[in-house]
């Protein structure tokens, strides 16, 4: 990505009221800008943060845009997403912001959405690139560089251990891009630090999931130094399960999200690290995009294909206190 790129990324929540202004010169001042904003679990607190984040930017326009927000029970439930979108094809709406539960699985639906004449924009999660090519689309990520945040953390708990050291990864849904980047951005960092990588094994986004994992890898691996999370969610699970195992001061846990569950973690020396990748102002990101996108009357082939926003490194006594800022 071209720093110039990167600049404009960076400067759109400054430059949306001047682009949302011009949504009542290009539509009748009775006919919004219609959004829709498709998440995954509604449970999840990082899902929330980001839902929150986006209502919060259409109530300083609620004249100019109509932003509806949708969200499923469980972060791989792709038939509810795949319901939530073909709903809003029958509805007309403008644009769709998703965050796909599954890379592969939402792309036939996003085609649909975009032979009806709807802008299509993913956020946290990428669409899968050969899926896209094969639909003949291309639909424009705005989001992080996963691989890149997974090799911050990891970099991080591979200074703190020797060369040498058991470390065990534990993925999110093997059907989520976002888990297969952050997978391979913890390997990178364990290679470069010269860790053993003893056990990888992947479930679910959550805390449950994490702790039966992490249990299976502490009793299956007793020399393990260290616990790379897929998301916070999982770390928390991972740190009971160190605390089960009686390994609280032996086994370090690395987490992602930096949601406000872990600060307390943190603060405490329980979880070692996170990654802040801005999920509030993520949906902002893609939800600007599109608003902006229908304002200029683009097409979605005339898109970019890839927007990045930024990732950074959480360490104890350096959460939520973090200013917004390119890593």
């Amino acid at each position: 990505m071209t720093s110039l790129a990167r600049r404009r990324l960076l400067a759109a929540c400054a430059l949306s009221a001047c682009g949302l202004a011009r949504v009542r010169d290009a539509r009748a001042a009775s006919d919004k800008a219609t959004v829709a904003l498709v998440m995954k679990s509604l449970n999840d607190p990082f899902v929330v943060s980001m839902i929150e984040g986006a209502r919060n930017y259409q109530r300083h326009y609620t004249s100019q845009l109509d932003l509806t927000t949708h969200g499923t029970l469980t972060d791989n439930d792709v038939a509810g997403q795949i319901h939530i979108v073909e709903s809003l094809i029958d509805a007309k709406t403008n644009a769709i912001v998703i965050a796909p539960a599954d890379s592969l699985a939402l792309v036939p639906v996003a085609a649909k959405a975009i032979a009806a004449g709807v802008i299509v924009i993913a956020i946290d999660n990428p669409f899968d690139e050969a899926a896209q090519d094969a639909a003949n689309i291309t639909i424009p990520f705005v989001g992080p560089d996963s691989r890149r945040g997974a090799r911050l953390v990891g970099a991080y708990l591979g200074s703190k251990l020797k060369a040498g050291d058991e470390v065990g990864i534990i993925e999110g849904p093997t059907n989520d891009r976002n888990a297969q980047q952050r997978t391979v951005g913890f390997k990178d960092a364990m290679n470069a630090a010269g860790m053993h990588i003893a056990d990888t094994d992947g479930g679910e986004w959550t805390v449950a999931s994490g702790k039966a994992i992490a249990l299976q890898m502490l009793y299956a691996h007793p020399a393990l130094r260290g616990l790379l999370c897929a998301n916070d969610n999982i770390a928390m699970g991972a740190i009971d399960a160190v605390r089960i195992a009686g390994k609280k001061d032996r086994v370090l846990v690395t987490g992602y999200n930096n949601i406000d569950a872990v600060q307390p973690m943190l603060d405490d020396g329980r979880l070692l690290a996170t990654v802040e990748q801005f999920g509030a102002r993520q949906a902002v990101f893609g939800v600007d995009v599109a608003v902006k996108a229908l304002v200029e009357r683009r097409r979605q082939k005339d898109l970019s294909p890839y927007m990045e926003t930024p990732v950074q490194l959480v360490t104890k006594g350096r959460g939520k206190g973090f200013r917004f800022g390119a890593s």
